[in-house]
């Protein structure tokens, strides 16, 4: 299976689905903040491995609470991901911090100052 196949996005997109519905409903661990997104996932074709892109909207403090409370729990996010995802293997599971969201709201409110100043 090539990395950019329709199975692979698929797979990429189901993962995705379930670890949103895992970390939102499942998870009991107060470290996790409330508005934590998964934003991308990325399997690998052989499917042992998979980095889960996730976003987090607060300050770098519940960032990183977050992505602390989200490895402490990793064994049993997969576990439930392997019993709601029918896969051959069920993947090592990544997590790592984006701050693509973040940088665009700071780039959006950069952008109203100086249109502001040309008015």
């Amino acid at each position: 299976m090539r990395k950019n196949s329709i199975k692979n996005t698929r797979i990429n997109m189901e993962v995705q689905r379930e670890l949103s519905e895992i970390i939102r409903r499942e998870i009991k661990d107060p470290r996790i903040h409330p508005m934590t997104t998964v934003v991308r996932t990325e399997v690998t074709p052989d499917l042992k491995y998979c980095k889960a892109f996730i976003s987090v909207l607060g300050d770098d403090e519940a960032a990183g609470n977050t992505l602390a409370g989200l490895k402490s729990g990793v064994g049993y996010i997969r576990r439930e991901l392997a019993r709601r995802v029918n896969l051959r293997n069920t993947p090592e599971i990544t997590f790592i911090l984006d701050q693509s969201i973040a940088y665009g709201v700071n780039m959006s409110h950069l952008i109203d100052e100086v249109t502001k100043d040309l008015k």
